[in-house]
Formats: C-alpha cells, structure tokens, sequence
C-alpha cells in the first residue's frame, strides 16, 4: 500500500491553522495585575537627565501615584487583563525644580499621557503606547530594607509636628542584617534591632553613646526626640529613594532618603 501523503497547499494550511490557534491563545493569556506593585523607572526613550532624581509609580487599587522627578503626583488608572493601561487627570504638588529635574518630570508625564497599554517583561515594567512603542521602562521596587543605608530628613519633634533636621547636624539610620539596626543621633551614634514584615516594623530598644555636643544649638534635644520617633515607628513606605516610618496611628515619625541617591522631591 502506498504511504498517504498530504498535498503541499493542505500541509501549509495546517500549519498556518496551527499557527493561528497559537497566536490566539497567547492573546487571550491574561496580563499580570497591577495592583499593589511599586516600580522605579529605569528607562526612557530619550534617556535620564544625568544626576536627576528617579521617578516611581505604584499603584493601589485604581490609583497611581508617585513621583515624578520633580513633584509628587496622583492619578486614577483603568488596567484591564488584556493588557490594557491609561491614566487619567494627574493631581499633585506644584513645585519649581531645576532644570534637570523638570526635563525629567516633562519627559515621563508624557510617557504616562501617551501611555495606551503595558506588558511584564524580563521582571520590567513596559509602558505602551497606542502603536505598541515603549514609552517608559521601570524596575521593580525594592522592599527590604536589610543592607540599606539612608539619612534623615525630618522627624517627629514629639509635639504632633515633623521637622527638619537642624542644619550643620546629619542624622542616619543603617539597617543591617539579622536584625541589627544602627546609626548616628546628630551628636551620639546608637545601636539597636529592628523586625520588618512587609510594611510592617518595630525598632528597639535603641542604646546610644553619651557624648555632650553643644554646636549645633539643639542637637542634644533633636537627638533624644529623633531616639523616640525611631521607637514609635510601627510601618513603612519605601518609594524610590525615599522611606517614611510612620506610627501605628498613622502619625508620620520619620522622613528618610537613601544615602547614596541625588535629592528626591
């Protein structure tokens, strides 16, 4: 008996079928959520202002929010599975920066403006626009803050205000592995442990060295009051360069920024 062969042309068809039944369900795979995800932006079309601060976007529930190099900003967003993405009316801060951050601050609102879809790629974050161009590029944010070192750019003075540190004065925190936490009061450094749980955090007991400093004037009583805010800290918010730790009614106890990165608004 001779073998069975299929003709060329219905051979090609059924690849083709095949190719296209493929095609279909790729398409219909739908895209990872959103919600609950921070990212920092690792890449723009034109490139990042050198020395500019990086912008972030996080999105909870139907809100975006960030910042945007220069100020912080809030939209609602309308994901769907599809891979569908658009921001709508931006609100925020109104601030004038510098030059390098304003040309960032242009460049990625136009990216957000432009944005039509989005995809995960590679553990990125790939903003689409309506011809399929990436508009803008983001890392996932980091979250743990064992191994990071920031710096301190306000507090809780103890009387329901947060101030900034007092000048010629710096103030730090390191966060180390195991639990250990250390740092520098303004006069005295201090040593203590810490337990993070998502956003969750508890810090202390601190112990610190009991060195006298007169200059600064108030650098003994921001150090004690800088000591209590670390203690009353019970969650945390890291975005980008920044970090707050806030109490565990919501009473911000400290402003912090990553000690290795340029000024963040």
């Amino acid at each position: 008996m001779k073998p069975f062969r299929l003709p060329v042309l219905a051979l090609f068809g059924l690849l083709l079928t095949g190719l296209l039944a493929c095609t279909t369900m790729d398409e219909s795979k739908p895209s990872p959520s959103l919600d609950g995800s921070a990212w920092t932006l690792a890449s723009l079309p034109g490139g990042l202002p050198a020395g500019s601060a990086v912008p972030t976007l996080a999105f909870d529930a139907a809100r975006a929010s960030g910042s945007d190099g220069c100020n912080r900003y809030f939209a609602m967003y309308t994901p769907k599975s599809t891979g569908q993405l658009q921001f709508g009316q931006r609100g925020g801060t109104q601030m004038a920066c510098p030059p390098d951050q304003s040309q960032m601050a242009d460049a990625f609102n136009a990216a957000l403006a432009a944005t039509r879809a989005y995809r995960i790629e590679d553990g990125q974050l790939l903003l689409l626009d309506a011809g399929g161009t990436v508009r803008a590029t983001f890392d996932p944010q980091a979250t743990t803050l064992a191994g990071t070192t920031w710096r301190v750019t306000g507090y809780n003075n103890g009387k329901q205000a947060v101030v900034s540190v007092i000048s010629g004065s710096t103030l730090g925190v390191s966060f180390g592995a195991g639990g250990k936490l250390s740092g520098s009061g303004g006069c005295n450094s201090f040593t203590g442990s810490y337990r993070a749980e998502g956003k969750t955090i508890g810090i202390g007991p601190l112990a610190a060295t009991r060195k006298a400093c007169a200059l600064p004037e108030g650098v003994m009583a921001q150090e004690a009051a800088f000591l209590r805010a670390l203690e009353s800290a019970a969650t945390t918010r890291r975005e980008g360069h920044r970090l707050e730790l806030r109490t565990e009614n919501g009473a911000l106890a400290a402003t912090l920024q990553s000690a290795a990165a340029p000024s963040d608004p």
